[in-house]
Formats: structure tokens, C-alpha cells, sequence
């Protein structure tokens, strides 16, 4: 299996263990942006936790479910979003008014589009969960 983009394998091994009903789902290799994804996903309560497992070989993220992802995915290519552009943003890649996040990176690190807003910062879109 080619690992072009390692952020879209991760989220969409979540996805299918997701759809798959499963507990856990491993993911590798692991990073560092999405390991701050994953932290952003479980303060919104989309994930119930994830540890990170070192194997030699670049690591692993093992995540634990807790049934509340419908969709996720990663943005490509990663949008440049002002600060007034994160409402378009939001019909874009989400189904509805306050339901669901986007993750961008900023240079507050990386952020869910509400605490973006709350920051006063625009950044990268990464990728969105609901």
C-alpha cells in the first residue's frame, strides 16, 4: 500500500472502522499533525481517546471509537481560510449549522473552526468530522 498522504489513509482507517461498527482502529504511521487532529476530535467528543504506540517504525495511533463518527475526511488541497471565509467554509464540507468540525492548522497550532473563530485566527484546512 503506497503512503502518498498519510493524514488521508489515517482518516479514512477511521472512517471505515467507524462504519465497521469496531471499538478500536490502529493507524500507521503516525504524525504529529495527526495526532493534534485526533486530540482536536476528542475534545469535541468525536473519538473517546487514542495512545500512541511506538513500533519502530514510525509509530502508531491506537484510537478508541465511540460510535459518533458519521464522516470524516481530509481537505485536499489544503484551503487557505480567512477568518470571515470560515462560515463558507462550513456549507461547504459540513451538512449543517452548528453540527460537526473542521480542523485547520494555524499558527496557534491546529484548531477546530469554532475555536479558530474564538482565537481570532484563519489557517489551513486539514480535514472535518461529523
Amino acid at each position: 500500500m503506497s503512503r502518498l498522504n498519510t493524514i488521508a489513509d489515517g482518516m479514512s482507517a477511521l472512517k471505515n472502522a467507524a462504519d465497521g461498527g469496531k471499538a478500536t482502529c490502529i493507524i500507521e504511521p503516525a504524525s504529529k499533525l495527526l495526532g493534534a487532529m485526533f486530540r482536536c476530535m476528542q475534545e469535541s467528543g468525536y473519538i473517546g481517546g487514542f495512545e500512541f504506540i511506538e513500533d519502530g517504525r514510525g509509530g502508531q495511533f491506537l484510537v478508541h471509537l465511540n460510535g459518533r463518527i458519521n464522516k470524516c475526511g481530509v481537505i485536499s488541497p489544503r484551503y487557505d481560510v480567512k477568518l470571515n471565509d470560515l462560515e463558507y467554509w462550513e456549507t461547504q464540507f459540513l451538512p449543517g449549522k452548528n453540527f460537526g468540525i473542521l480542523i485547520l492548522t494555524t499558527s496557534k497550532g491546529v484548531l477546530t473552526h469554532e475555536q479558530a473563530r474564538k482565537e481570532g485566527v484563519g489557517g489551513d484546512l486539514l480535514g472535518y468530522v461529523f
